[in-house]
């Protein structure tokens, strides 16, 4: 019996279908890839917030802050080492210390003397930005200028303590989320890569652990704290969406344009007020209303 063999123009037509399937299937594929890191970061996100309101009920109401005041002494005194669950760590940054409440622990090994530590825990990490794990060049940033900035200029806190009493609407008030760094102050264009021990403004994440409010004034604090520092903001890092986690545990996917921030053409996020379509720090603030970021004292 003689067999039959494909053809040429057949073989074509079989490779075309399955070309355009592919080119159906693969982009529906990415999404989906992507909405389920969506997932697990607002997953990570969650977990790490319960720590939130436990440290408060251990310190009198207090909320923690973004991070703790520099004593004299830096790492040889003891005043600047704090319990992060599974040890002493120096000068601890906010999602550390909430962690430690959960029994999610950042460090394997928390170090007395170490400032630039990576977090070990995968739960630490957005699934976007997995290799952003330098504890000073984050990828989730704490809204610590209206929750607890303990920043100092001429001997006194820039926002510190602040009372958990004070907040009157915890599922309308951002505690952290998804941040860009200072990188957020640069154009799109000119933004650098990611650099895990860097403290260049322009490099993504750079000093992602601080999220600014999206109104800033030429009176309030920003980005590194340093003078002539970019302001940091919210990464759309997911779908153009940014994961946010509120100070009642719930979190949420949101555009920096729903969050109240503004971004230029070039994406560049604003600072203060425009005349036409101003930023706003009303999820931001503790109050629902849109008040000014505290002064630098």
């Amino acid at each position: 019996m003689q067999r039959r063999a494909f053809t040429l123009i057949e073989l074509l037509v079989v490779i075309s279908i399955v070309a355009l399937l592919l080119a159906i299937l693969l982009p529906s594929l990415s999404r989906a890839r992507s909405q389920a890191k969506t997932v697990v970061c607002m997953s990570n996100l969650r977990q790490l917030a319960f720590g939130w309101h436990m440290y408060a009920d251990d310190n009198g109401d207090i909320i923690l802050p973004g991070r703790y005041a520099k004593a004299s002494g830096g790492t040889s005194n003891p005043a600047n080492w704090y319990e992060v669950g599974n040890g002493l760590k120096y000068r601890p940054r906010w999602v550390a210390t909430m962690g430690g409440y959960v029994g999610i622990y950042a460090f394997d090994t928390p170090s007395a003397t170490n400032d630039r530590q990576d977090y070990e825990s995968k739960v630490y990490a957005c699934p976007e930005t997995r290799l952003w794990v330098d504890e000073r060049n984050y990828g989730y940033g704490y809204n610590h200028q209206f929750l607890g900035n303990a920043r100092k200029t001429s001997g006194r806190y820039h926002h510190f303590p602040v009372n958990r009493s004070s907040i009157r609407v915890f599922a309308r008030t951002v505690l952290g989320g998804d941040c860009l760094g200072t990188a957020a102050g640069s154009s799109a264009a000119s933004r650098q890569p990611y650099d895990n021990d860097g403290t260049d403004y322009a490099a993504l994440g750079n000093h992602g652990w601080t999220l600014d409010p999206p109104r800033l004034t030429a009176v309030s604090d920003r980005g590194t704290g340093d003078p002539g520092s970019p302001r940091t903001a919210v990464d759309p890092r997911h779908l153009d969406r940014a994961n946010v986690v509120f100070c009642d545990g719930h979190a949420e996917t949101r555009s920096p344009d729903q969050l109240g921030y503004r971004i230029l053409p070039d994406g560049a996020y604003v600072d203060q007020q425009s005349v036409f379509d101003p930023p706003s720090n009303r999820l931001f603030s503790g109050t629902g209303s849109d008040k000014d970021p505290p002064p630098i004292p």
